[in-house]
């Protein structure tokens, strides 16, 4: 070896240690916490992708792309009772035997916050490393709904911008044909009445629901698809319209109930558990808004871009006061079900992806927290074969339909080379693919035999694990 790697070797084990001090003063006996947000948009499987991580973390042999696996410097790994003893804990085990039972099945969505701690006992790496012994980090990890994620875009936008915004896009869609006929018959300046109140927000919160359904990401204010103990109660009792909100008025009183709905809802969660989060990862079901159509491709960038601009430090004054001066440090947005592709067409999902948030990153001329686009499978649930049809040869995935129970193989369609071919009439507002049709299916988890020490069969979740937390294993 010569004198110059030799010397540039012991510089890094230098600086390593350097960053690593508070570690090496008391080895085992320190002990350090990360909090990583793992929220899902509309239908893009959160409590799969939180069951398949942690039972990949404790049984890591799928889990390659993990340096610190990957290198043998996680010596252990194991669950604890989670640090917040007012929220309520993630179920695990539960969710993992719907996946891998007798009769496998994907797990109930959660509709409230929960919390799961895991903690590592780690060996430092570097030219020093044997000097120190292993070290303690817990990682908690803070599961809560996509749907009040999508709030923190409210935040920032009166009932009058929120309105007009909303009404623009509820115009292009079909199943919004109810609540706009409701709103066409109704006189925001007329004095409020509370029977038409709570009508107009049933007829909206039945629109939300449809467009969830859709595969749409603009679905917020959240709490009006899972109430909770506010059903019924008038901070989750307004709906978007425009008028000139004279005082008594019925538009006056919506507006009031939006902005209290923003300081009684939305401020104190992001206040009590948003401010303490260090790394997010934000999944979706980019498959799903394509089958949608452009609309639902054009609405997933804009929600990108609006969540981008509220995590962008300094932006949003309102957001640093609301944390403290404190940011998110990693950001990840996930495109979900790639298990659904072959392979062949994974690189094409990941462009999509990537090209979403860097379209988003231009728009919100965005800067602060590292990000990265992916696409990954939490479970997979098919296996890779190819059919001829029409002389042509498909690259298709086969799995258990969720409906029938029989074995089905499944070409999505072909994504374009160049991602701006989908994002281009999203963008311009076309109301369907010209030359393209994409389909999805709904795939049950498969109930595979797993060797001793291996977690569930994924797709890429061991590289998500690397940008979330590597770096501090």
């Amino acid at each position: 070896m010569g004198i110059g790697r030799f010397a540039g070797d012991v510089l890094r084990g230098v600086e390593e240690t350097t960053t690593q001090i508070g570690h090496a003063v008391t080895g085992g006996m320190f002990q350090d916490s990360l909090r990583l947000g793992v929220t899902g948009l509309s239908q893009a499987g959160k409590t799969v992708f939180i069951t398949s991580l942690v039972a990949n973390l404790l049984d890591r042999g799928r889990m390659g792309g993990l340096q610190a696996v990957s290198d043998g410097r996680i010596e252990a790994a194991y669950l604890q009772p989670q640090p917040d003893d007012t929220l309520p804990r993630f179920e695990y085990e539960r969710h993992l035997a719907a996946l891998t039972g007798p009769n496998p099945h994907w797990p109930d969505s959660t509709r409230h916050v929960s919390q799961l701690r895991l903690s590592f006992r780690v060996r430092s790496g570097g030219v020093l490393g044997g000097l120190r012994g292993a070290r303690v980090q817990h990682l908690d990890i803070i599961d809560y709904p996509g749907e009040w994620l999508l709030d923190l875009t409210l935040l920032d936008k009166s009932f009058a911008e929120w309105s007009r915004d909303l009404l623009a896009a509820m115009e292009r869609r079909d199943y919004a044909a109810g609540y706009l006929a409701r709103l066409a018959d109704t006189d925001p300046d007329a004095p409020h009445d509370e029977a038409r109140a709570q009508d107009l927000a049933a007829s909206f919160t039945d629109y939300l629901g449809a467009a969830r359904n859709a595969g749409l990401p603009d679905i917020s204010p959240g709490r009006f698809l899972l109430p909770g103990d506010l059903a019924g109660s008038p901070v989750l009792t307004f709906a978007p319209m425009t008028g000139s909100m004279a005082r008594g008025s019925l538009g006056r009183e919506m507006a009031r109930r939006y902005d209290a709905y923003k300081a009684q809802v939305v401020r104190p969660f992001f206040r009590d558990h948003f401010a303490r989060i260090d790394r997010q990862i934000v999944l979706a079901d980019v498959l799903g808004a394509v089958h949608a159509g452009p609309d639902a491709v054009a609405e997933l960038g804009r929600t990108m871009t609006e969540l981008l601009s509220a995590f962008r430090p300094g932006r949003n004054a309102w957001l640093t006061r609301l944390v403290g001066g404190k940011r998110v440090e990693r950001l990840l947005f996930a495109a979900t079900k790639a298990d659904h592709l072959h392979h062949s067409q994974h690189a094409k999902l990941t462009g999509l992806m990537a090209a979403l948030l860097r379209q988003a990153r231009d728009r919100a001329d965005f800067a602060g927290a590292r990000t990265e686009a992916m696409a990954i499978a939490a479970v997979r649930a098919t296996v890779e074969e190819q059919r001829t049809r029409g002389g042509d040869t498909l690259d298709c995935v086969r799995g258990t339909q969720i409906d029938s129970g029989k074995q089905a193989a499944f070409f999505a369609g072909d994504l374009p080379e160049d991602p701006m071919a989908l994002i281009g009439p999203a963008r311009d507002g076309a109301a369907k693919w010209l030359d393209a049709d994409f389909g999805v299916m709904q795939f049950a988890p498969v109930g595979l035999t797993r060797r001793p020490g291996d977690g569930l069969a994924h797709i890429r979740l061991d590289r998500a694990a690397q940008f979330l937390i590597g770096d501090i294993l």
